[in-house]
């Protein structure tokens, strides 16, 4: 039977070896959230979530309906024109594309 401080070197090494795969883990894992949190996670604006990457900040939803106002976007009733989606609200002003995102994601899923 080992003694041990035998074990405990083993341990250590095993440890020291399997090290760099934890952190591969990790990174990969980090990758994934940010993925995942940024841009549409649902996929619900489809080709919009681009367009509003591109879109010159601060903008207002006279400017998107102009600009995108034809885009599809998933709803819970089925899908509808971006226009059709921002006819609820007054004209704000989005100061980024997350803003402006946060906001039509909030009216398609009420």
């Amino acid at each position: 039977m080992p003694d041990d401080n035998q074990r405990r070197g083993e341990n250590e090494a095993d440890e020291e070896r399997r090290q760099p795969e934890r952190e591969r883990e990790e990174v990969r894992d980090r990758a994934r959230e940010d993925q995942a949190m940024s841009g549409d996670p649902g996929g619900r604006l489809n080709e919009l979530d681009e367009a509003l990457e591109s879109q010159d900040y601060p903008t207002t939803t006279d400017e998107l309906v102009e600009a995108y106002g034809d885009y599809e976007v998933e709803t819970q009733h089925g899908t509808q024109s971006l226009e059709e989606v921002l006819a609820s609200t007054d004209d704000q002003t989005y100061e980024s594309a997350d803003d402006a995102r946060s906001r039509i994601l909030g009216l398609v899923n009420r």
